[in-house]
């Protein structure tokens, strides 16, 4: 196995686990990952899942040898397509943990995490084109809708890359922590999420997603329909209860 899986009781913690190739993201760590999430997407008792690299970086892009074998065919074939949507289609909450390299694949996985803690010696970019080709699973896309045309354009285009202040300041990261601390913040971060009634997480991530990736139109609306939703869970009535009686809520997920 080139991920390491550890699981508390809400919270599942996915470890690339290839220091000594800077975590590169081989065909094979994508599907375990991939099969990991669908695994654990219908599990009640998981939560929230963090992604983290082993050892100093995070992930330094695709495997470089992988790729040096693959032309035209083998790309419109390719396996990771199905593997990256996977990820993306993670219902729950999920968080990716960065340190050190998170550069080509590597800065396109971290940007699936719907919270990105990084701590400060972290460097992300897309440097692709430094090889001849360009981002390929969604670089493009979620870089530019996070820190705009300008920035995304100088990165995407130069191959250059930005530390984790310079990321932080722009929109692209969460939350910046001191160097080697951001698994540790992102467990923080977890465990909070996993206290919060889930359907009521479930459907705001949903609306959020919305909101970066559709019409404002369209994502109003779907807001709405969540929100009306959420009005008969047991959890809403749990929630306001517990408020007005001025007492910590229990939710029971429902």
């Amino acid at each position: 196995m080139a991920t390491e899986i550890k699981t508390s009781d809400s919270v599942a913690v996915i470890t690339i686990n290839r220091p000594e190739h800077y975590n590169a993201l081989t065909t094979g760590v994508l599907e375990e990952i991939a099969d990991y999430l669908i695994s654990i997407d219908t599990d009640d008792k998981q939560t929230c899942a963090i992604i983290t690299g082993a050892g100093e970086h995070f992930a330094a892009g695709a495997d470089v040898r992988e790729l040096a074998a693959k032309d035209a065919h083998a790309g419109l074939y390719d396996p990771r397509v199905g593997y990256w949507r996977a990820i993306r289609s993670f219902r729950k909450p999920l968080i990716t943990a960065v340190e050190g390299y998170c550069l080509g694949g590597g800065c396109e996985l971290a940007m699936m995490g719907d919270i990105i803690v990084a701590g400060k010696g972290a460097t992300f970019g897309q440097p692709e084109v430094k090889l001849g080709i360009m981002p390929g699973a969604g670089g493009t896309q979620r870089l530019t809708a996070a820190i705009g045309k300008a920035k995304s354009m100088k990165i995407i285009l130069t191959g250059e890359s930005m530390d984790a202040h310079e990321a932080f300041t722009s929109g692209l990261i969460s939350e910046l922590t001191e160097k080697g601390s951001a698994l540790a913040r992102a467990l923080e971060i977890a465990n909070v999420i996993a206290q919060r009634p889930k359907a009521a997480i479930r459907l705001a991530k949903e609306a959020v997603l919305a909101a970066a990736e559709h019409s404002l139109v369209s994502g109003l609306a779907q807001e709405r329909r969540s929100f009306e939703l959420l009005l008969s869970t047991k959890d809403k009535q749990e929630g306001i209860t517990a408020f007005l009686e001025k007492r910590k809520p229990v939710f029971s997920g429902s």
